[in-house]
């Protein structure tokens, strides 16, 4: 599975760590030392949100690229 949902990736000093959203995915998040590594997460956290969703019965938003915010 390729990502094809908007991320918003950015650092946390908080953590210490690149944070990574998934605003098309309700409280899909993840996070990495490493910006790549963080993209890699959210790769798996996506596919793991899909998964739990379906397996739910809930549906599954389609990936819309880029999102336009006001």
């Amino acid at each position: 599975m390729s990502i094809k949902y908007e991320l918003i990736i950015y650092w946390s000093d908080e953590d210490q760590s690149f944070v990574v959203e998934v605003p098309e995915l309700p409280g899909c998040m993840a996070d990495g030392e490493s910006y790549e590594l963080a993209v890699v997460n959210a790769q798996q956290v996506i596919e793991e949100w899909i998964e739990t969703a379906r397996e739910l019965g809930r549906p599954v938003p389609e990936p819309q690229g880029r999102l336009k915010y006001a």
